[in-house]
């Protein structure tokens, strides 16, 4: 079961890892850019938003893979938690902020 732990990351994104991250490790010192040849092409040539939706009609549609459906009243507790919370460190920043200014 070796060499499929580095998939999921390709999986989450529809992406390959050259046009994440814009180079393949696995060709750096092989090639100038740190690119393999098809995707020194693509750059090259400028046709990458082109293999993007092509890449991305060509994956499965899935389901999200989310929370299941919560009732209203604690989807509705849950986010002014969240906003409290994110308040409250939009806070503690600022007040840091005045005290790295003084």
């Amino acid at each position: 079961m070796g060499g499929n732990r580095w998939r999921n990351m390709y999986y989450l994104t529809g992406l390959p890892g050259w046009m994440r991250f814009g180079y393949s490790p696995g060709w750096v010192g092989r090639s100038p850019t740190g690119m393999p040849p098809g995707a020194q092409y693509l750059t090259q040539t400028g046709q990458i938003p082109q293999f993007a939706s092509w890449m991305q009609q060509q994956a499965p549609a899935q389901a999200p893979m989310g929370m299941p459906a919560m009732p209203k009243e604690q989807e509705i507790s849950m986010l002014e938690s969240q906003a409290k919370m994110l308040g409250d460190q939009l806070e503690q920043i600022k007040k840091r902020l005045e005290e790295l200014r003084k």
